[in-house]
């Protein structure tokens, strides 16, 4: 029982996880958007969610393959909640009309 549980505690930190990746590169996209620099936001963004999410899996799996690929759904989880959320905030050509661009 005690292995379940921390196998449930790895699927739960692999969902927040995602949720900084996912959710990071989301904010990344909006504001880089309207800045006159966007490949700094991007490139900084990248290497700041992705030195995040892979010391988070690392720490996460404390050596553990099963760990690690408990946590790894919820990594997924999380991309499909974020992407659904993002989506439904975001009216059509929104984006586009943000950065000067047609519908």
């Amino acid at each position: 029982m005690n292995e379940l549980l921390i196998l449930a505690f790895s699927l739960l930190a692999g969902v927040l996880l995602g949720a900084i990746f996912f959710g990071g590169l989301w904010w990344t996209v909006v504001r880089a958007i309207s800045s006159k620099q966007p490949a700094l936001w991007f490139l900084g963004s990248m290497l700041l969610r992705t030195g995040i999410v892979l010391s988070g899996f690392y720490f996460v799996s404390g050596g553990d393959w099963k760990r690690l690929l408990a946590s790894l759904p919820g990594f997924i989880i999380a991309r499909l909640v974020v992407t659904r959320l993002t989506r439904a905030a975001q009216q059509p050509g929104q984006l586009a009309q943000r950065a000067g661009h047609a519908p």
